[in-house]
């Protein structure tokens, strides 16, 4: 049979793999084509494999066999990973589509889902060619199909979420990117990506964090294991600014603005929006001076305001009015005795100094409780007897 033909010369060339060859072959003599599926999965992503034209070879020679005997969406991650190793961009698409024209010709019930999951893989590459309008359209066009399914494998949200953030990154719509980005983490196991992998997307997601419109809330973003991968590394910077604006921390944020200029400068997104960071760190200082306070304290002067964030009162009054429009916070700024009343803020994810702040005023609280306990208990008998 030509298949085991196949795998024989293969054995020839990399004996160092006979027993992979051996097992292949035995599965496929015994019809076990689930078991079969998932030998290939590991066997395609062994390093050997990697480079050169190898996986296109074992396709067309081994796998198009069986290749509708097997999970069709299992074909589908076989066949994306095959068209990655074509150098031309056209070939890999002539590619998928052919392997779309063969899932549709199955007849089966449910064949959605892995012409999904190409029909992204062509998106991206059409990306990657330039044409961001045909993108665009299979991108709405997998929306639609993605919202009238059930049940849906979390490796086909993870490719359109994946598609979209490259969309939205080519396009410099940082907000949209942050948000597709963090989906895509949110359906693949970050301990399967490789180092150089995560720290790239590590250092767009905080780029994007923090040029995004109407992303105040970085408290996620630090808590997720992806963004340790910035440690240790030259832009291990970058963690440290998302630290310092999670805080409202702005003395930090000028201290290692001043020591990491020349990298900074190096960021042309960062120098063309240094204005834009400004007033969002200046924003989070705000959030975070009436995080600290009391629920009973919520009257806050103005010129405390503008002590921590370093503005005029007329820079804190419109800082407040951006605040309250974007929605962050809800109260009443009161001009003539200087104040502002708050009584929101925006709930968001908080870290370990500002857990620990929390518990500290929890504490003061049930004091308070147990002061007010005893205080009541000790007036008890005088309000009996009167």
């Amino acid at each position: 049979m030509a298949a085991l033909e196949y795998l024989e010369s293969l054995r020839n060339d990399h004996p160092e793999l006979s027993d992979w060859y051996t097992t292949l072959a035995d599965l496929y003599q015994r019809k076990l084509w689930h078991q079969l599926s998932l030998k290939l999965e590991q066997f395609v992503a062994l390093a050997v494999f990697q480079a050169g034209d190898t996986l296109i070879q074992l396709y067309h020679n081994f796998i198009t066999d069986f290749e509708t005997k097997i999970n069709l969406l299992k074909l589908a991650h076989f066949a994306v990973t095959v068209s990655r190793q074509y150098s031309e961009k056209e070939a890999a698409i002539g590619y998928l589509e052919g392997v779309v024209e063969k899932l549709l010709n199955t007849k089966e019930t449910r064949i959605e889902e892995p012409i999904l999951y190409i029909k992204l893989q062509i998106a991206l590459f059409k990306l990657e060619q330039g044409d961001q309008k045909e993108c665009k359209k299979l991108l709405e066009e997998g929306n639609a199909t993605l919202d009238s399914m059930t049940d849906v494998d979390p490796s086909v949200y993870a490719s359109y979420y994946w598609l979209s953030s490259q969309y939205h990154k080519t396009r410099q719509e940082f907000a949209e990117f942050y948000k597709s980005a963090l989906l895509y983490l949110a359906y693949i196991s970050v301990d399967s990506l490789s180092e150089s992998f995560k720290l790239d997307l590590a250092f767009d997601l905080s780029l994007s964090a923090l040029l995004g419109d109407n992303i105040y809330n970085f408290g996620e973003l630090l808590a997720h294991p992806i963004i340790k991968s910035l440690v240790g590394t030259q832009v291990e910077w970058l963690y440290h600014i998302l630290e310092a604006f999670n805080t409202g921390h702005l003395v930090r944020y000028q201290e290692l603005c001043r020591v990491h200029q020349a990298a900074l400068s190096a960021q042309s997104a960062l120098l063309q929006n240094e204005k834009k960071l400004l007033e969002k760190i200046n924003i989070l200082c705000l959030m975070e001076i009436i995080f600290s306070r009391p629920a009973e304290d919520r009257t806050i002067p103005l010129s405390a305001i503008a002590d921590r964030t370093k503005l005029s009162v007329e820079d804190v009054e419109y800082l407040l009015m951006k605040s309250l429009s974007v929605h962050l916070i809800e109260g009443i700024i009161d001009q003539v005795e200087g104040t502002v009343h708050v009584s929101w803020v925006q709930p968001r994810v908080l870290g370990i100094p500002q857990m620990k702040s929390l518990r500290d005023r929890l504490d003061n609280w049930v004091d308070k409780v147990h002061t007010a306990l005893l205080s009541v208990e000790a007036e008890t008998p005088d309000l009996v007897a009167s």
